[in-house]
């Protein structure tokens, strides 16, 4: 058994079959899910878990080399994306949603804020 890191083994398994140039969405309750990536729904309630607190668990075991967000992002949840990403690009929330059709993986949290969706791509660690 892990001791460390995401303990939930359907996301940890995901994680690990990433590679370079991969698309991973983390995403609000509401948003829409095209068929086609992979998908770990961690939902449980409105808030639970909250967006912030699975992308801070993301974060400390990928490697993002860059990330897609709404332009419609407001509030905490701008102030949250914006420090993290260098060159954070800021597209309207449709083109967000036709770009999720390409992710490898989508991570659903059960954040209930609008617009706490954001597309990371996968970089390499050397």
């Amino acid at each position: 058994m892990k001791k460390a890191g995401i303990l939930n083994r359907h996301l940890a398994g995901a994680l690990a079959e990433l590679g370079h140039g991969d698309g991973v969405l983390v995403c609000d309750a509401g948003m829409p899910i095209p068929a086609g990536p992979r998908v770990v729904d961690l939902a449980f309630r409105a808030g639970v878990p909250s967006f912030a607190e699975v992308l801070d668990g993301l974060l400390a075991e990928l490697v993002v080399e860059g990330a897609t967000a709404a332009r419609e992002l407001s509030g905490q949840n701008r102030a949250l994306l914006e420090g993290r990403f260098p060159g954070l690009e800021l597209v309207p929330h449709e083109r967000l949603k036709e770009l999720t059709a390409g992710a490898r993986l989508v991570v659903r949290t059960g954040e209930a804020r609008p617009y706490a969706n954001v597309l990371l791509r996968c970089g390499v660690f050397f």
